[in-house]
């Protein structure tokens, strides 16, 4: 159940990057719970969504410009917040992670936990990261069941040039660090592919999708789950730590045809392929599930 404080209207919480698909999700789920709004855009996702935000006639949404290079424009954002709630969207010319958007995400990361530590109301950092920070490493197929206590290993992925995982994986560490060092209260959401009408074959997420596949840790989620997930761990004083997120994992041949329609829908329907075969899950969600339940019983109790 919500801490008391978390459930006034008056709380103010800042979201960044607002302009992106989740972005848009959380601003809208959070001004339906009461809260004061900060949005801020940092011109890294979607125009698109983010003119939406802008176009939010609501009294308590407050719009922001943000650079997460610029450390004074993140202060701005977040002052006289009690939470914020972080995800970072890459610029649309560039729609492939790279070496250089490896260094990109990590110096926004750490810009913006800084801020953090330096702004005396927030109460909570929740900070999105991804599956690919947890499922990426040499000796994969030898471990157990993957959870939030695995993480990526980044030598494997600079190896094979998993530039999301590890630029996921290392922008998460480094938060984490600072966290820990600063005494920010952090919780980190560990997405699977966020599935919605703009995702495509083309997602840096999907790079080594078959391996992800052979390996039973190909996962996605949709999007207003994942703002909701967010929410509630926000909203729940004993979460902690990191939580894995997703609601479907992709483990039969029909799933992949499927999947890879929703990607690609002007392709050509196919049949699954013959390589393809029924792969056991290894990857599991159970603390989070666990916690969402408590809270949706918290919530009908309250209602």
């Amino acid at each position: 159940m919500a801490p008391e404080s978390f459930q006034h209207g008056s709380k103010a919480v800042c979201v960044m990057d607002a302009s992106g698909r989740l972005g848009v999700s959380l601003v809208e789920r959070l001004l339906q719970r009461g809260y004061i709004v900060h949005a801020a855009t940092c011109d890294h996702g979607d125009e698109l969504l983010g003119s939406k935000v802008l176009s939010c006639d609501n009294k308590r949404l407050k719009v922001f410009r943000t650079d997460p290079f610029d450390y004074q424009s993140i202060v701005d954002a977040m002052k006289g917040c009690a939470g914020l709630f972080y995800t970072f969207e890459p610029p649309q010319d560039q729609s492939n992670y790279d070496e250089f958007m490896v260094e990109e995400e990590v110096r926004a990361a750490h810009n913006v936990l800084e801020a953090c530590a330096q702004t005396e109301t927030i109460e909570r950092v929740v900070f999105t990261s991804s599956v690919t920070a947890v499922v990426w490493k040499e000796n994969r197929k030898l471990a157990a069941d993957f959870d939030e206590r695995d993480w990526s290993e980044p030598n494997f992925c600079r190896k094979f040039k998993l530039w999301h995982g590890l630029a996921k994986t290392l922008a998460e560490k480094t938060a984490w660090a600072l966290a820990m060092d600063r005494g920010v209260d952090m919780v980190s959401v560990n997405a699977g592919l966020m599935v919605g009408p703009d995702t495509s074959l083309t997602s840096p997420h999907l790079k080594g999708a078959p391996e992800m596949y052979e390996d039973g840790v190909l996962v996605t989620v949709d999007v207003n789950l994942l703002a909701d997930a967010h929410i509630a761990v926000f909203e729940t004083p004993s979460a902690y730590g990191r939580y894995l997120c997703f609601n479907r994992a992709v483990c039969r041949p029909d799933d992949a045809v499927k999947l890879a329609q929703l990607l690609s829908p002007s392709s050509p329907c196919t049949s699954p392929s013959d390589e393809l075969r029924v792969i056991q899950q290894r990857i599991q969600n159970k603390k989070l599930n666990k916690l969402m339940v408590e809270v949706a019983a918290g919530r009908q109790v309250d209602g």
